[in-house]
């Protein structure tokens, strides 16, 4: 007598990026993006309603975009990062501000590396590593 086949164990297994572990891996990868950004954003403390929203969108704009590009999945915690640093730029002005140059000539953080993996928030004028995306609150 051959075991009885359990509920996860039927169904056609999992192929390429249209599986359910990639659509997990996916929102697993959102999540953890989301989460860095409104870190940042609280560090900056400039979290508010409006601005969580705009996060909100460029997580929603990710998904669709990975969805496209699957590989892309690495790359999702930059993107979201320069996302919302692009809409809070039209709204509102520089964010994240450098902390390392100080004085009237007030600039953004850029993220680097602008396409791949571990992030960080960089001083473009001094190439100077502030912080890994999501861990602002550590140097502000």
């Amino acid at each position: 007598m051959e075991p009885k086949e359990s509920a996860s164990d039927s169904g056609p297994p999992e192929e390429g990026h249209h599986g359910k572990g990639h659509q997990n891996a996916l929102e697993r990868a959102l999540h953890a993006a989301r989460a860095l950004i409104l870190a940042d954003l609280e560090a900056s403390d400039v979290a508010r309603a409006d601005i969580v929203s705009l996060v909100e969108a460029a997580v929603t704009h990710r998904r669709w975009w990975v969805g496209e590009w699957p590989e892309g999945v690495a790359f999702v915690d930059g993107l979201v990062a320069q996302d919302v640093q692009d809409a809070l730029l039209e709204r509102y002005g520089r964010w994240p501000v450098c902390p390392v140059c100080v004085g009237a000539d007030f600039h953004a953080l850029d993220v680097e590396p602008e396409l791949g993996e571990e992030p960080h928030w960089v001083c473009g004028k001094t190439s100077t590593v502030v912080a890994r995306v999501g861990y602002l609150g550590e140097k502000l």
